[in-house]
């Protein structure tokens, strides 16, 4: 009897355990159901021109996502169905050759298959001895070699440059004032810090700066040229003013390239102010870093292997899915001294698990962090910098014949140089209202998606190529597009007496 009873307990502590996992029940029946789907996401990109770039989720899908919170299970295939029929179709549209108009990377099927290893493995990448970190160093030592650095240099995934940008003005913030500012702040500091950025930088400097405590009020916009890059003269007279009031100059944040038209600042003229200055000099490469690995771009960003440090996203430019954000560093001590914590929970061990003498977590704000260095490796390794770049540089050719078509063209005019792969114009005779509608009507026709931005205070059409699947072909298809929405309103640039009808 008490043997039986014995038995019945096992089967029922058995059966408790079996529930209490969230694994698939039917192991088979998941992977069809998985496989099924990944049939579906690369059917998704190879067929990406026969979708419109862009549509609004439909009425149906935002009720979809409205329902309470869920108590019971549901059949994963009815779930993945909403996932195709809600999720799918109402995407960003950065897949598309023809969405033009923010700085978004189009992926690659290699970088879906990586999240699906990474999602897969589940590590936490904030620290202890594992392949992830392996992997996050093996990119460190590359971007170091791309961008000219020294061994010894330390990096860090984070989610995308803004982050990169503020955890750049920490370091140097710390640099400036000592160790001890980590836990006294800035209310001890005997003299206001101030910084110095191009009056075209990216507004998450001036945020970095807010962040960080020092505040926005405390950056200097520097003036620019006729092409949007920062005066080194400017910058000199600057800090001349500054050091005469008695405060105290710490950064200086060159942009390679700006958000607004591509524009590089003069990194190397930057780099030898900022050197003779004692100043941290930092490099926002957002958009434009990547492009060293080009060898018809690199020397454009001349300079940038004198930085302090350099903010990237491999997610634009080298095409790894979102996200994928990093900072490089030459002084890995003053990053680490920036945020290294010595929590008894992250002790570290001479063996095991908890070996390893600087984690990623010694590197930046994030303890708990995802397996990002994965799938840009993978992108690196099965791609190569060679056709990476050819790729990038096939988009700044794109630019460039864009920008001449437009400026053949009687309607349109060019408002910004063409530093890299941004193209900005106007519309001859367009009020602000034309160029608003005629960016939003191209956005809601799912033929294109352009954006705006506005250059001298005029609003105009901007268009950022960055996706590695657009084509001369493309281009010249916006262009007719273009054609048809004027003939379509009947607009005329000033002095063209053709016929409109």
């Amino acid at each position: 009897m008490a043997r039986a009873i014995t038995q019945e307990r096992v089967a029922a502590t058995v059966a408790a355990e079996t529930s209490a996992s969230l694994d698939p029940s039917d192991w088979g029946q998941f992977r069809e159901i998985a496989h099924g789907l990944l049939d579906d996401m690369i059917a998704h990109i190879e067929t990406i021109r026969q979708r419109p770039v862009w549509q609004r989720p439909s009425d149906e899908a935002r009720e979809r996502f409205a329902r309470p919170l869920p108590n019971r299970p549901r059949d994963l295939g009815d779930v993945l169905d909403d996932v195709r029929t809600h999720i799918m179709p109402f995407a960003t549209g950065n897949l598309h050759p023809l969405f033009m108009g923010w700085v978004h990377g189009a992926g690659t099927p290699i970088g879906m298959v990586a999240e699906i290893v990474a999602g897969g493995l589940n590590m936490n990448c904030g620290g202890r001895d594992h392949a992830g970190l392996v992997v996050e160093q093996q990119i460190v030592r590359w971007m170091s070699e791309a961008l000219g650095y020294p061994c010894g240099a330390s990096g860090l995934f984070l989610t995308g440059s803004s982050m990169a940008n503020f955890v750049a003005v920490t370091i140097a913030k710390t640099e400036a004032l000592g160790q001890s500012v980590r836990e006294t702040g800035l209310r001890n500091c005997d003299r206001q810090l101030v910084a110095y950025t191009s009056a075209e930088a990216h507004s998450c400097i001036a945020q970095a700066m807010q962040l960080s405590g020092i505040g926005s009020a405390n950056l200097r916009t520097v003036a620019v040229d006729d092409a949007g890059r920062m005066l080194p003269g400017a910058l000199r007279d600057a800090i001349g003013q500054d050091r005469a009031k008695g405060l105290l100059p710490f950064l200086v944040v060159g942009t390679a390239g700006t958000v607004n038209t591509g524009a590089i600042d003069p990194l190397a003229e930057i780099a030898e102010i900022a050197s003779r200055e004692k100043l941290w000099f930092h490099v926002d490469g957002a958009i434009g870093a990547l492009a060293v690995l080009s060898d018809s771009l690199r020397d454009l960003f001349a300079g940038i292997e004198s930085s302090a440090s350099v903010a990237l996203d491999f997610h634009k430019w080298g095409q790894v899915p979102y996200d994928a954000g990093f900072l490089l560093v030459r002084d890995g001590d003053a990053q680490k001294r920036t945020f290294a914590q010595p929590a008894a929970y992250l002790q570290r061990g001479d063996r095991g698990l908890a070996a390893g003498e600087t984690w990623p977590c010694d590197l930046g704000p994030d303890l708990s962090r995802g397996f990002r260095a994965l799938k840009t490796w993978m992108t690196i390794e099965a791609l190569g910098t060679d056709r990476i770049g050819g790729s990038i540089a096939h988009t700044c050719m794109l630019a460039r014949h864009l920008a001449e078509a437009l400026e053949r063209h009687p309607a349109f005019q060019l408002k910004a140089p063409v530093a890299l792969n941004i193209v900005c114009f106007g519309i001859r005779g367009a009020d602000s209202e034309f160029t608003r509608n005629l960016v939003l009507d191209l956005q809601e026709s799912g033929l294109a998606a352009p954006s705006w931005t506005t250059l001298d205070g005029e609003l105009v059409v901007r268009c950022a190529i960055v996706n590695h699947r657009t084509t001369e072909a493309d281009i010249d298809g916006f262009l007719d597009t273009l054609d048809r929405y004027l003939a379509d309103r009947r607009f005329l640039p000033p002095g063209d007496r053709r016929s409109s009808s």
